[in-house]
């Protein structure tokens, strides 16, 4: 089997599956993040995007918030994850946030992209992209 072909893309909305795609973008925060010196003495801003696949349930909406999963109560969360304190690596915090994701055990799987915007004076920002899969249930 060749790394290639054990990646499996996120499959966002899909009718025939009852997916449905939830997302986050372009979350722009204040972090503590970075592993050199001048980053430890302050916060810089960091870019995120979080994108869910969320298996539907097949019962009816009703408008009602509790039957869908909130965006707003994940941007709280990735909140507190970024106050919680200083964070070394961009991957650290995109796999902090994807488990936060998949702690909702109606989203499938999850792709985070977090960017630094500013650390970099010739790229418009450097990051990680990461794509996290709930595991399947054994039979």
């Amino acid at each position: 089997m060749t790394p290639a072909s054990t990646v499996h893309p996120l499959r966002l909305a899909d009718a025939e599956n009852g997916v449905r795609h939830v997302f986050v973008r372009d979350l722009v925060v204040q972090a503590e993040i970075g592993v050199h010196r001048h980053e430890k003495r302050g916060r810089q801003p960091v870019r995120i995007n979080i994108d869910l696949t969320v298996k539907e349930s097949g019962q009816p909406l009703s408008d009602r918030l509790e039957n869908v999963v909130d965006y707003e109560t994940l941007v709280e969360g990735v909140q507190a994850l970024i106050g919680a304190g200083h964070i070394n690596l961009v991957e650290t915090l995109a796999e902090q946030i994807a488990g936060l994701a998949l702690s909702d055990n109606r989203v499938v799987s999850t792709r985070v992209r977090v960017e630094k915007i500013q650390v970099m004076k010739d790229a418009e920002s450097v990051g990680v992209e990461i794509e996290r899969r709930r595991p399947h249930p054994e039979h």
